[in-house]
């Protein structure tokens, strides 16, 4: 019998199984791949991110594996180029794009370290429901063989397709259609920060990150798929050419190591995020459009709220009932803005942005708290502030 099961050890559930353990907890991490093993990502962790991992102590590891750091950031549109970057968290203004293959063992390690045990190759294929609750999970064994596990909390941090939220019947409680989709991959001698590009239907994100590579990411709208997945390579490389000349043509000095990478399947949600035994984290309880690169981070605060309400509480129904009932608020408090702002990018239409934008060249202070609204090292109120708000009005 475990305290908690947490299903996927990936951004979320590695974090949440490790500060599970830290409480004192007995947790089973379970992991249906065996690592390292790559997915699709959009790589960037924001201040908070990074706040995070050195709060935990894991930041010097990612360092130490060779992650560049990134203290630069551009945002190009018609008619206007910012340079600047998002404030810091915690002290922490650097920021880093890891492959995954490199970050998602790092986490699962600090939750071993923490005293969680870690099983690798081993699918969830069921839960198990005592008394109207959730009670555990069946699951395969590398080798085969069926188990069944017993737990008080099973935490889903399986992703889009989450089978812990589909046989509890999480219902999605938020939900707008797909906007865009997405392929990128990665370039060697192509020098860059942290570069963002649009124009009308149009959106390019270049991000340095491991062994002095550079993951370059095309998106287009939901629209054009069918179109843009027969013809691929054609259709990214138009897209930057069209979009960031410039970029294109460090792309041209430089050469693509890599196949491309993609999906289409861009959903934007929240989830039920709680029941009865079980709880969702992550991609399993709320999904927006990959364009603002908000996964990773989202993923870790998410973990802390999580874990930070239940505290000592797990085996006093009330006391858990209460604190998942604050995680679900907290994340519809915490994130909706976030969501709001990926649905408005996502529609790859800059002009309104653009022309707000455009009043901020000149003022680096407005320019890095604009950043800041990305990362959430500054809150979009706090972002009209009274020097904004004035020099629109002067505008």
């Amino acid at each position: 019998m475990y305290d908690v099961i947490v299903i996927g050890a990936r951004c979320a559930g590695s974090p949440a199984a490790m500060l599970f353990a830290r409480q004192g907890y007995r947790v089973l991490l379970l992991e249906k791949a065996r690592f390292p093993q790559d997915t699709l990502s959009s790589h960037y962790i924001h201040q908070p991110g990074v706040a995070l991992l050195d709060r935990w102590g894991l930041l010097d590891e990612l360092r130490a594996a060779g992650c560049r750091p990134i203290d630069h950031q551009s945002y190009e549109a018609p008619g206007v180029r910012l340079d600047g970057f998002s404030l810091p968290v915690d002290g922490q203004r650097t920021t880093y794009a890891p492959r995954r293959y490199v970050l998602d063992p790092i986490l699962a390690r600090g939750a071993v370290a923490a005293g969680a045990e870690f099983r690798e190759s081993c699918a969830v294929t069921d839960l198990l429901f005592e008394d109207g609750r959730v009670a555990g999970v069946r699951c395969t064994t590398p080798g085969g063989a069926e188990t069944v596990e017993r737990a008080r909390l099973v935490v889903g941090a399986d992703g889009m397709r989450s089978l812990v939220a589909r046989k509890a019947g999480a219902p999605q409680v938020v939900e707008h259609p797909k906007m865009t989709c997405t392929y990128y991959s990665y370039w060697a001698g192509v020098p860059s920060h942290f570069e963002l590009y649009e124009r009308p239907g149009r959106w390019i994100g270049v991000i340095p990150t491991d062994d002095d590579l550079t993951l370059i990411m095309t998106y287009f709208p939901q629209s054009e798929f069918s179109a843009v997945r027969t013809g691929v390579e054609p259709a990214y490389l138009e897209a930057v050419r069209t979009t960031a000349p410039v970029l294109y043509e460090r792309m041209s000095a430089g050469r693509r190591v890599e196949q491309l990478y993609g999906t289409g399947h861009q959903e934007n949600y929240f989830r039920k995020a709680y029941g009865p035994g079980w709880a969702l984290l992550g991609d399993a309880v709320h999904h927006k459009d990959s364009i603002t690169a908000r996964g990773i981070t989202d993923a870790f605060i998410q973990a802390a709220v999580l874990t930070d309400h239940i505290g000592e509480g797990l085996h006093e129904d009330p006391a858990l009932e209460t604190a998942l009932k604050r995680y679900e608020e907290d994340l519809d408090d915490t994130f909706s803005g976030f969501y709001q702002s990926a649905l408005n990018v996502a529609e790859l239409k800059p002009g309104g942005r653009a022309e707000l934008l455009r009043n901020l060249v000149g003022h680096q202070s407005l320019i890095d708290r604009y950043f800041s609204t990305v990362s959430g090292a500054c809150s979009f109120d706090d972002f009209y502030n009274t020097e904004l708000l004035t020099l629109l009005d002067q505008g």
